[in-house]
């Protein structure tokens, strides 16, 4: 009886410690979101203050970003950013979906090497190529005027199948008995795809959607490589990093604390409702 009441007394200290330390680091990470949703609203300006609470709070800064237009335009720059992550994301889902069927389900000569090559290849950042890709976009006059927002999204969508694996393996765990009775019953790949294999994929294609509009809609890197100083095709990661800029900090600093509240709702958002499927195509995929 003794060893059993300190074998719970044990699990009782451990489960207290265990919760501790997760409550610990919980409020680590919340830490940083409400200090920025509470500069958001804050009166007074710069970005040193000695208190952690603001004295006033406001609404202006939310309503500066859509009415002073002269030096940040923050709906264009919003504008700019959301046409390129959805025309990338379509891009990028049906490549991903595309190539991650086609290693899953069909086999032909090159398909290991291109495995190998995806994954050595992912081992690398892709900014390391960006001086590449500029001065080839620049040499066939792809760098000026509306043209950026086409770079863009050929940029974030061209290597997105490299990016295969999660998708592949959760087209593994999809029986290929459906694919032969098809096959049998006349289908072609295409329609087997579209309407027998996708319709079944529904958590990987969210999963998908999901990371290929998060990439170009927090991207700065290649954005600002691109853009350089064509602001009126400039995107949201560049408004921001410009109004932390030593010209504008004084003035712009709790405006950029509520733009950055309003860009991650549309994230917040898409999570909060599609967490169910995004749960399940990771797990789909850690199965295959």
């Amino acid at each position: 009886m003794k060893k059993m009441r300190s074998a719970k007394q044990v699990k009782t200290v451990n489960n207290i410690l265990v919760h501790t330390a997760l409550a610990i680091l919980a409020a680590v990470w919340v830490f940083p979101i409400i200090w920025v949703v509470l500069t958001s609203f804050r009166a007074e300006k710069g970005s040193y203050v000695s208190t952690f609470f603001p004295k006033a709070y406001t609404l202006a800064n939310y309503t500066r970003l859509f009415t002073d237009t002269t030096i940040l335009n923050f709906p264009r720059m919003f504008a700019n950013t959301l046409f390129i992550a959805v025309c990338s994301c379509i891009l990028s889902t049906f490549y991903v979906l595309a190539v991650s069927y086609c290693l899953s389900r069909l086999k032909f000569r090159m398909r290991k090497p291109y495995m190998n090559m995806a994954m050595i290849l992912g081992l690398f950042p892709g900014f390391m190529s960006m001086v590449a890709v500029y001065f080839i976009l620049k040499a066939l006059g792809l760098t000026e005027g509306n043209l950026i927002r086409l770079v863009l999204i050929l940029c974030y969508s061209g290597g997105a199948g490299l990016t295969f694996q999660i998708a592949k393996g959760f087209f593994d765990t999809v029986p290929r008995a459906i694919d032969e009775a098809a096959l049998i019953d006349g289908c072609n790949r295409w329609q087997i795809f579209s309407k027998i294999t996708l319709p079944l994929s529904k958590p990987i294609i969210i999963y998908t959607v999901l990371t290929s509009f998060i990439s170009p809609w927090v991207d700065f890197i290649f954005a600002k490589v691109i853009c350089r100083a064509n602001s009126d095709q400039y995107t949201i990661a560049i408004g921001l990093w410009r109004m932390l800029e030593k010209e504008y900090i004084d003035n712009w600093y709790t405006s950029f604390a509520a733009s950055a509240v309003l860009i991650s709702i549309p994230i917040a958002i898409l999570f909060l409702c599609m967490q169910k499927y995004y749960v399940n195509g990771m797990s789909g995929a850690v199965k295959g």
